[in-house]
């Protein structure tokens, strides 16, 4: 069984950075796709990033310029750096990944943006 452990996440400050890290365990195999999505208090989950294994990557339009994704494939790791945070940033931050057709999630980790 697949698992992901999200890391990073904390409170910061408007305009602050953080760094959201994600390791994968319990599979031989490298995952197609890995990213993040973020779900924010009465509202429902999001996408926010993912990267592929060949390296291409989209970004939600909100974050685009201010947040970076990228991926270790062999270590099945993925991590989003995330510049200039405002409050509406504020969200726990679950990591996906996806090996062939089965879909995984981490437990997510919090991410709250103080104005």
């Amino acid at each position: 069984q697949v698992q992901l452990v999200e890391s990073g996440g904390g409170l910061v400050q408007a305009g602050g950075s953080l760094r959201l890290s994600c390791a994968t365990s319990g599979s031989t195999d490298s995952a197609n796709l890995m990213g993040w999505y973020r779900q924010a208090p009465g509202k429902a989950r999001e996408f926010v990033a993912f990267i592929s294994r060949g390296g291409t990557t989209n970004y939600t339009g909100s974050v685009k310029g201010r947040f970076t994704i990228s991926g270790d494939f062999a270590k099945n790791t993925v991590a989003l750096q995330m510049n200039n945070l405002n409050p509406e940033d504020t969200a726990l931050y679950y990591c996906n990944a996806i090996y062939a057709t089965k879909n995984y999630w981490g437990q997510g980790t919090q991410v709250t943006v103080s104005s």
